[in-house]
């Protein structure tokens, strides 16, 4: 039988690569954000890092961590968030910040097991 911590590492753990398109007003794409999930660890230090318990704050600190272009390297810098948060429409970050948050969670812990059976 398969342990626990093993479907959880090979199913939702760090190797797991998301992305996300960021298409002009037209429908074009500009760009495309990689990133890997979140962890615990990653989720302490982004919360001191932001130095507030504003979850915008967080959000935004969370989208300068963790986004990535295709070969892996950081696409913000810590001096960008400054700039970000006056020069970007809001509803921009903060569709990429949700998308950001909610990869992963539409695979059930039971499909992960069924994938693994199979």
């Amino acid at each position: 039988m398969t342990r626990a911590i093993d479907l959880l590492k090979n199913n939702f753990g760090v190797s797991q690569l998301y992305k996300y398109d960021i298409n002009s007003s037209d429908g074009e794409v500009l760009f495309t954000i990689y990133w890997h999930p979140l962890t615990i660890a990653e989720r302490e230090m982004i919360q001191k890092k932001s130095g507030s318990e504003d979850n915008n704050d967080f959000a935004l600190q969370l989208m300068i961590e963790k986004a990535l272009d295709k070969g892996g390297k950081r696409l913000f810098s810590d001096g960008d968030k400054a700039s970000l948060r006056r020069e970007v429409a809001a509803s921009i970050l903060q569709e990429i910040q949700l998308e950001m948050l909610q990869a992963g969670a539409e695979k059930e812990v039971d499909e992960a097991k069924a994938e693994l059976k199979s």
